[in-house]
């Protein structure tokens, strides 16, 4: 149980590391970005950030959990990657 708990964790962790880089990317975007669009690619970028925060919030409340608990805040951490995940589809998808 130990190894895939901490298999898993290490997967969501390598999730947030990449999530930080498409952030940083949009952010690059959107200086380059003409003004009307710089507001949209802000925009994005801020609400992308809000739900990688969120999503890291849950990997920590993860680590932190014993091992009953454990099962239960893996359920909604996977929630709140789900919904990370669909908030960076639809930004990419957006601003190609």
């Amino acid at each position: 149980m130990k190894d895939k708990r901490k298999a898993y964790e290490e997967k969501l962790e390598a999730q947030l590391k990449e999530w930080s880089a498409q952030i940083a990317l949009l952010k690059a975007k959107a200086d380059n970005a003409r003004a009307d669009a710089k507001i949209e690619y802000y925009k994005t970028v801020d609400a992308l950030q809000h739900k990688k925060n969120e999503a890291k919030a849950k990997l920590q409340e993860l680590k932190t959990a014993g091992d009953e608990a454990w099962e239960e805040l893996k359920a909604g951490a996977e929630k709140a990657w789900a919904e990370v995940k669909t908030a960076f589809h639809h930004a990419s998808s957006r601003f190609k």
